[in-house]
C-alpha cells in the first residue's frame, strides 16, 4: 500500500517509468467539489473534498488520502514528501470514529518530517 501512495507522490512516476498519466494524479490532487462535500456532514474535514475515490484535504501542502471504513488509510503529503499507510480493523465501520486521533497522529508526523 505504501508503494501505491509513493507512486501517487510521485505523480505516477516510478523511476523512468510514467505508469500512471501525471494528469489524472493532478486531478485526483485537485479534489471536488467543496460545497458538495460539506454538506455531507464530515465535520472533521473541514475544507474537503472527494474526487475519484480519494480524500482531498485543500491543506498549504495538498495532502491528500485514501481512507477504508475500518480505519485503514493512505497518507499522503506532497509538499512534506511523506507516505503514512496504515493498516487497522477498528470494529466500527466508520472514519469518524476514528480521525480524531488518526488526522492530528498523521499532521504531527508530516510537519516533524517536514522540518528535518
Amino acid at each position: 500500500m505504501a508503494r501505491v501512495g509513493q507512486l501517487m507522490l510521485d505523480e505516477g512516476r516510478v523511476g523512468d517509468d510514467q505508469v500512471i498519466p501525471a494528469a489524472v494524479i493532478r486531478g485526483i490532487r485537485e479534489g471536488g467539489d467543496r460545497a458538495a462535500f460539506a454538506r455531507a456532514g464530515y465535520r472533521q474535514l473541514e475544507g474537503w473534498s472527494y474526487r475519484g475515490m480519494w480524500w482531498v484535504s485543500h491543506d498549504a501542502n495538498g495532502t491528500f488520502m485514501a481512507r477504508g471504513v475500518h480505519g485503514q488509510s493512505l497518507w499522503i503529503d506532497p509538499t512534506a514528501r511523506v507516505v503514512i499507510a496504515r493498516f487497522a480493523s477498528y470494529p466500527v465501520a466508520g472514519n469518524a470514529a476514528n480521525d480524531a486521533t488518526t488526522l492530528p497522529a498523521y499532521q504531527a508526523v508530516s510537519r516533524f518530517l517536514q522540518q528535518r
